[in-house]
C-alpha cells in the first residue's frame, strides 16, 4: 500500500482516503460513503443519473463547474479536485435549479432528478442554461417539457451565492500523484518526460486521459489495471495552437474545449462534435483517447481522416509524425509502439493547390441523436477549381470496416471530374461495393452499404442546387 493519501473535496468538506483502489469509480465511492443521491443507472455514461459537478478548467482557462459522469471517472483522477453532488447544492433552502424543478413539476419517480439538477447546476454558473444543458440526461417518466420549463426559469439568471463566490477563488492546477492501493498503482505526472519515463519502467501500463472509454471497463469491473498512468495533467498535451496554415490540438485537450475554441474553422469537426456525445462526456473525452482506442466506430477519426490530420508521437528517443491515414493498422491496433504516446493532432487549414473553394461536412447515423454509438459515421472534403472540377477528394468512414478508413479508390476516380449529380450517380455503385461492413444489432451490412453511398449523395445535395424531385428520378 502507498503512504500517499487521496485528498479531494466533496461538498466543501475535505476528504482523505487511504488504501482504497485508485480505479474504484467516483460513483462507487460516493454511494459507498453514503452520498446516495448520486444514482447509478446505465454505468456507461449514457443516462446522466450519476452526474456530478467538478471544478475544472474551462475552454477560457478559468475555473468552471462542469457536469461529468461519475460512473466513468477513476477515483484517483479526481485527487485534489472539488466535487459537488446533489446533497451539497442546497444551502438552507432549495437551490434555484431545484426550486425550478419543483415549480414546474419536473420530477415524478425522482431517480433521474439528481442528475438533471447537477447538469442544470453546472450550466447555471456558466449562465448557459438551455435545453442542451441536459442533453446527457434521460428521463423515463416525467417527460421533458416540464424539465425544459425548469431550465427556462433559471436561464440568464445572475448567480450571486456561495457557489459563485467559491468559484471565483477556485484553482484548477493539477499536482502530480503517485498512489497505490489494492495492488494497483496510479500515476498522474505533470510533464511529458515523466510519462515517457513511466512507460519505460512500466511498458504494460494503461494510459488514461478523460477515461470515457476506459471507464466502461472500470464501471463494469471487466478488467484489472495494475498500473495506470493519467495524462490529464500533462501540460504539453493540453495545448491548442493555431497558425495561418495549421491547427494543433493537444492529445489531452477535452473535446468541450475543442468545440469552443475551434468553432467555425472546420465545419465537419463542428458538426461531429455536436453529435459526438453529451456534454458530460465532452467535458472529459479527448482527441488522443478517441484515436488511441482505434475503435472502428469512433466518431472523430473519419473527420480527421477527411482533413488529412497528422499525429505527433513521442517516446524517450524523440518524436515522430504519422499521417492519420497510416495510423490504424487493424481492429483496435495502431502504429503506436511500446513506450510511445500521442502528443498532438495537427490539421491543415489550407486547401489544395489549384482549388478556389472547399466543401466539407460530416454525418453520424445512430439509433439516437447525440448520445449513441454510430451505425455509420462519414466525413467528406472536396476542393473545387474555378470550373467546379474536383481537385482534391477525401471520403472517410467509420463503422464500415475493422478500422476507420478512407475510400481511396473513389477519391482517385473523382479527381478531375465535374462536381455534378451525374458524377455522383456514376460512382455510387462502386462506392457501395468499396467496403464489406458487418451485420450486427445496430444495422445490416446491406444497410451500411446503402449509407456509404447515400451519405455522399446527401453531401452533394447539401452543397448544390439540385432539385429534390430530380434526385428521386435519377436514383
Amino acid at each position: 500500500m502507498s503512504d500517499v493519501n487521496l485528498d479531494l473535496t466533496i461538498n466543501g468538506a475535505n476528504v482523505r482516503l487511504k488504501d482504497i483502489s485508485p480505479t474504484v469509480t467516483l460513483l462507487e465511492y460516493l454511494r459507498a460513503s453514503g452520498r446516495v443521491g448520486t444514482k447509478e443507472g446505465c454505468g456507461d455514461g449514457d443516462c446522466g443519473a450519476c452526474t456530478v459537478a467538478i471544478v475544472a478548467e474551462g475552454a477560457d482557462g478559468k475555473p468552471h463547474y462542469q457536469a461529468m459522469n461519475s460512473c466513468l471517472i477513476p477515483l484517483a483522477s479526481v485527487a485534489g479536485r472539488e466535487i459537488i453532488t446533489v446533497e451539497g447544492v442546497a444551502n438552507g433552502e432549495l437551490h434555484p435549479v431545484q426550486a425550478a424543478m419543483v415549480e414546474t413539476l419536473g420530477s415524478q419517480c425522482g431517480y433521474c432528478t439528481p442528475g438533471f439538477v447537477m447538469s442544470l447546476f453546472a450550466a447555471y454558473y456558466d449562465r448557459t442554461v438551455d435545453d442542451l444543458s441536459v442533453e446527457g440526461n434521460l428521463c423515463r417518466c416525467t417527460g421533458y417539457l416540464s424539465i425544459r420549463r425548469a431550465a427556462a426559469l433559471v436561464n440568464n439568471a445572475v448567480p450571486e451565492d456561495m457557489f459563485a463566490e467559491q468559484l471565483s477563488h477556485a484553482t484548477t492546477a493539477f499536482t502530480s500523484l503517485d498512489y497505490s492501493g489494492n495492488e494497483q498503482h496510479f500515476y498522474r505526472p505533470i510533464q511529458l518526460s515523466e510519462v515517457l519515463t513511466l512507460l519505460q519502467q512500466h511498458p504494460d501500463a494503461t494510459l488514461v486521459a478523460g477515461g470515457t472509454d476506459l471507464g466502461l471497463e472500470l464501471s463494469h469491473h471487466r478488467q484489472h489495471f495494475p498500473v495506470m498512468v493519467s495524462l490529464e495533467a500533462v501540460a504539453e498535451l493540453k495545448r491548442v495552437e493555431q497558425t495561418p496554415e495549421t491547427v494543433v490540438i493537444g492529445a489531452a485537450v477535452p473535446l468541450s474545449h475543442v468545440e469552443t475554441n475551434l468553432h467555425g474553422i472546420f465545419p465537419s469537426l463542428d458538426e461531429m462534435l455536436h453529435w459526438f456525445a453529451a456534454r458530460q462526456i465532452r467535458n472529459r473525452a479527448t482527441l488522443g483517447g478517441n484515436l488511441g482506442t482505434a475503435s472502428p466506430i469512433g466518431d472523430l477519426p473519419p473527420v480527421l481522416l477527411s482533413l488529412d490530420a497528422e499525429l505527433t508521437i513521442a517516446s524517450l528517443t524523440g518524436t515522430r509524425t504519422v499521417l492519420l491515414a497510416d495510423f490504424f493498422k487493424g481492429y483496435r491496433q495502431t502504429a503506436l509502439q511500446r513506450g510511445e504516446v500521442i502528443v498532438s493532432v495537427s490539421i491543415p487549414k489550407t486547401i489544395a493547390s489549384g482549388s478556389v473553394r472547399r466543401l466539407s461536412q460530416s454525418y453520424k447515423i445512430g439509433k439516437r441523436g447525440t448520445d449513441d454509438i454510430s451505425i455509420v459515421a462519414a466525413a467528406f472534403t472536396i476542393d473545387l477549381d474555378a470550373s467546379d472540377r474536383i481537385v482534391h477528394a477525401r471520403l472517410a468512414y467509420g463503422g464500415v470496416a475493422a478500422t476507420p478508413v478512407r475510400a481511396i479508390t473513389i477519391e482517385t476516380l473523382l479527381i478531375g471530374q465535374p462536381w455534378t449529380l451525374a458524377t455522383i450517380q456514376r460512382i455510387k455503385p462502386t462506392l457501395r461495393a468499396t467496403f464489406t461492413p458487418i451485420t450486427d444489432f445496430r444495422g445490416s451490412a446491406d444497410y451500411r452499404k446503402q449509407l456509404i453511398a447515400n451519405l455522399f449523395e446527401k453531401f452533394f445535395v447539401e452543397f448544390s442546387n439540385v432539385n429534390a424531385d430530380l434526385l428521386k428520378v435519377t436514383r
